[in-house]
């Protein structure tokens, strides 16, 4: 399984990291409707947390963004998607329980902590960036200030040299 199919199959929505159903369908290799009605069945196992359906406007939204529909009848979904969050996904291969499920669960596990690290670490990186504005922030500007002056003063020197001397000429 390619972890970089699995990372762009992630989306964030309501601030949570998630995949939807038809998404996980196709890494799972089963159809969405089958991978819907197992976890109808054993929707006991999936609280608030771990899966929640769309609303309209954040399935429009998403659509608009994605474009995956032929016109027509029949090439559109019939209900809204479910959400999936990491902790889902995971409780996804217990319900569907083939050696497919377990494979594919653990890729998609590992795509979302190398997501996790990377935000962990790009968030330390900007907070480093942060710090060293602050620490020399004022010695850059004060810098900058100097140059311009210099860079002004040279083109006033310029346009002077280009003049045509008014005056006594020798």
């Amino acid at each position: 399984m390619e972890i970089e199919q699995i990372k762009n199959s992630i989306l964030e929505i309501r601030g949570i990291k998630v995949i939807l159903d038809f998404e996980l369908a196709k890494l799972y290799e089963v159809e969405t409707r089958v991978l819907k009605q197992a976890v109808r069945r054993n929707i006991e196992r999936f609280p608030e947390d771990f899966l929640f359906t769309l609303t309209l406007d954040e399935w429009n939204a998403i659509r608009s963004q994605i474009v995956m529909f032929n016109k027509g009848k029949g090439n559109f979904p019939k209900y809204l998607p479910f959400a999936f969050t990491e902790q889902g996904v995971a409780m996804l291969s217990a319900v569907l329980n083939s050696t497919r499920a377990v494979h594919t669960s653990i890729s998609i596990m590992r795509a979302f902590v190398l997501m996790r690290q990377w935000a962990l670490n790009h968030h330390e990186l900007s907070k480093r960036l942060d710090a060293l504005e602050q620490q020399y922030g004022q010695k850059f500007s004060d810098i900058e200030q100097v140059l311009n002056y210099l860079i002004q003063k040279d083109q006033k020197t310029i346009q002077q040299a280009g003049r045509k001397q008014v005056g006594y000429k020798k």
